[in-house]
């Protein structure tokens, strides 16, 4: 367990490095002593910050919610980050590249709730009931860490490496959608790069909300009507280029582009 002030000197240098773009070592060699509980704590302290500064929290992302990430990172439950109103880019206006320091994509699912979902006795059933619609989305995420080495603390810490992310146009109930068998397929440049199906989210992206909710309640925090979820991506993460054009396609949920120059 860290002191308040070394998670203070940590949260400050990961700020600095995502507004300098220039990457730091990882937080585990720096501070050996950082575990999961400091490390959002630090990212506590980032998101704070920026909406003190006039940001606007609009949802949550889950990571690692596939079980080779888990597998990789040697632990037995995903993890999540913030989801910032400045975070959204959109279809119709190409991403800088050289405003991020690793930028890649994932491919998912998004949920927006129609309602608020309950604490810590949340169930896959609530989030069927509160969800408004599922839409196809593209979250682009990023490290602060120095060339991705990063260990479960170093990403936590660094909201969930999250950065940014996209919807489709596309809105579907998911009582019209079965969520556990869309197929999804990622193109870049007009190439197929990446496929994966919505199922290798904890087996069901229900569940990774479901999840979320009841974590983030021990932290004081509640998912409320109008929120995003991000609940983990269908596919790998592919690196993103200046120049790079990408295409997510989703069986039965639609499209959805985003543009890096």
């Amino acid at each position: 367990m860290l002191s308040t002030q070394t998670r203070s000197d940590l949260a400050a240098r990961l700020a600095a490095a995502e507004s300098n773009r220039s990457p730091i070592g990882p937080l585990v060699v720096d501070a050996p002593g950082i575990d999961v509980v400091d490390a959002y704590e630090i990212q506590l302290i980032n998101i704070r910050r920026r909406v003190s500064d006039g940001a606007r929290v609009v949802g949550h992302k889950v990571g690692l919610s596939s079980l080779a990430m888990q597998q990789m990172m040697g632990v037995d439950e995903p993890d999540y980050g913030h989801l910032l109103a400045d975070m959204e880019v959109f279809q119709t206006v190409p991403v800088d590249s050289s405003t991020f320091c690793y930028p890649r994509v994932e491919v998912e699912v998004a949920f927006v709730l129609g309602a608020d979902l309950p604490g810590a006795s949340c169930t896959v059933d609530d989030v069927m009931e509160a969800t408004e619609f599922v839409a196809p989305s593209i979250e682009l995420i990023d490290s602060r860490i120095r060339d991705w080495k990063i260990g479960l603390p170093d990403t936590i810490a660094d909201n969930a490496s999250s950065a940014g992310f996209v919807l489709g146009e596309q809105r579907v109930p998911p009582a019209d959608i079965d969520l556990l068998a869309i197929d999804a397929v990622l193109w870049r440049n007009g190439i197929r790069i990446a496929e994966g199906r919505s199922d290798a989210v904890l087996g069901n992206p229900v569940t990774a909300v479901s999840w979320l909710a009841r974590k983030v309640d021990g932290f004081g925090v509640r998912l409320k009507k109008g929120d995003i979820v991000l609940p983990g991506s269908c596919t790998r993460a592919i690196d993103a280029r200046a120049g790079d054009r990408f295409r997510a396609e989703f069986a039965g949920l639609g499209t959805v582009n985003l543009e890096f120059f």
